[in-house]
């Protein structure tokens, strides 16, 4: 409950967000401004990982998937207990795509549909209730700054 009203909080129009952080995640759009406390997958073992096997993640967790260079890429959820909302994003941080609520334990290939840098992982359901879509912004420590639609400078 406590994470779930930082998350609302974040979407206040006036609260002030702080500048990029390692563990954490910033998202604007028309619904304003959502923050998330991210873990950084950003090599092959980590993004094999991901988020399987947990049995739940906090409202206002999730993982980004950061890549080398931006590629269409493809994730299932085998292994995944949780139902997650996939956000593919370019590499100046736009989100391209939003995949909503992935099917714990399926193998069916979830495709980016277009070249994307980072994907972000929120619970099932959230971004529709946020109003994550396509043309939303996103910035962090680890995105790439030059070219980013929302640098961490601002």
């Amino acid at each position: 409950m406590k994470t779930a009203l930082l998350v609302m909080m974040a979407l206040l129009p006036g609260v002030a967000l702080a500048e990029c952080a390692e563990g954490r995640a910033e998202l604007r759009g028309a619904f304003g401004t959502a923050a998330f406390s991210v873990e950084l997958a950003d090599d092959a073992a980590e993004r094999s990982l991901g988020l399987m096997h947990r049995e739940s993640l906090a409202a206002s967790a999730g993982m980004l998937f950061l890549y080398e260079r931006q590629a269409q890429v493809s994730f299932w959820m085998e292994n995944t207990l949780i139902p997650l909302d996939m956000v593919f994003l370019d590499a100046a941080g736009r989100v391209v795509s939003v995949h909503e609520n992935a099917m714990p334990r399926d193998r069916t290939p979830i495709p980016s549909g277009a070249e994307v840098l980072a994907v972000l992982e929120i619970n099932g359901g959230l971004a529709r209730a946020i109003g994550i879509a396509p043309g939303a912004e996103l910035r962090h420590a680890a995105m790439p700054q030059e070219g980013a639609a929302w640098p961490c400078s601002e």
